[in-house]
């Protein structure tokens, strides 16, 4: 039974993005919710520009939709539902101000920095209260050596930067039209497989959802997008795949299933590094994805080779705590 349940999560999510989609993204058009396309980003990206955005509101719903329906219908709504719903929503809502203020604003950098940091880290702080509350464990789980370490207090501080790590490093990545939507899918994909193993039968609930909320949401992000999930959806997926890592005590693990994600993050990092070292740029731009645009690869080339990448990631990452 609980396969079908499984089944009908992804079915559900998908149709509830596939149905909304038709009706939304020409709301958004109506509105003039276009993206605007930064001048200093690949020439190839400017025709985008005007093409809606705010998508990610679509994949929420479908989420927070999916997963009530199912928990309620199949299980119950547990403490770990509550949590990741919580964290997905706040992150979401953040995202959503961001977006909201570069398009209906008309202010392109949306958020400062700083504003969006300390939503992030309080969202993060209040999840991390919440958590503690029900007294679980502060352990970190190192995969191969099958140990954990307790780190005590410290714990809120790996919490708060492991969740709005993730947000950034997924809204980084999310630069091309389908390479969020796929590499999500992979991602949460894995860890449905994991939660489902150790028994975790709502987690995984929550995982597939996204899953086929994500996948109903390529359909129309696929390239050419007809749509982009803006900050909305970029950060709220972060924060959520984040948070599946910390309640399924496989946090670690999350650099390698979400090694595509930690791969773009580096290569900016490393790209402003040397740049204000030395002056020289290693990359010809950061983040990863657009390096291989402009040397020549068409962007559905990188689209699949970065998901056939985290494809391989998460393969290694489910073989490593099940069966090494």
């Amino acid at each position: 039974m609980q396969e079908q349940v499984i089944i009908y999560t992804i079915l559900t999510a998908f149709a509830i993005t596939v149905i909304l989609s038709p009706i939304f993204i020409p709301f958004l058009r109506k509105l003039k919710f276009g993206q605007s396309i930064r001048e200093e980003g690949p020439k190839s990206h400017q025709k985008k520009s005007g093409t809606p955005t705010m998508g990610g509101i679509m994949i929420l719903l479908s989420i927070i939709l999916t997963t009530i329906i199912m928990t309620s219908l199949f299980s119950e709504m547990t403490v770990e539902v509550y949590l990741l719903l919580l964290v997905t929503i706040g992150f979401g809502i953040l995202g959503f101000l961001d977006d909201f203020i570069k398009v209906a604003l008309k202010r392109n950098l949306g958020l400062t920095s700083r504003q969006k940091f300390l939503g992030q880290v309080l969202i993060s702080v209040i999840f991390f209260f919440i958590y503690q509350s029900f007294e679980i464990s502060t352990a970190i789980h190192i995969p191969i050596l099958d140990v954990s370490v307790d780190i005590g207090w410290l714990y809120v501080l790996f919490v708060v930067f492991w969740q709005v790590g993730f947000s950034n490093a997924v809204n980084l990545t999310d630069g091309l039209d389908g390479l969020v939507s796929g590499t999500a899918a992979v991602a949460f994909g894995a860890y449905a497989v994991l939660a489902w193993n150790q028994g975790d039968f709502e987690t995984a609930i929550f995982c597939v959802a996204i899953v086929g909320a994500v996948l109903g949401f390529l359909v129309f992000n696929a390239h050419p997008a007809k749509v982009f999930m803006g900050d909305t959806g970029s950060l709220a997926l972060g924060g959520a795949i984040a948070t599946v890592s910390i309640l399924t005590n496989l946090e670690l693990l999350l650099v390698i299933i979400g090694g595509i994600f930690v791969i773009e993050t580096l290569s900016v990092i490393i790209q402003v590094v040397s740049f204000k070292t030395t002056g020289k740029r290693i990359f010809k731009m950061s983040p990863l994805h657009h390096h291989y645009e402009l040397s020549g690869w068409s962007e559905w080339r990188v689209v699949v080779t970065f998901w056939t990448v985290g494809l391989l990631f998460a393969t290694l990452g489910i073989y490593i705590e099940v069966w090494l």
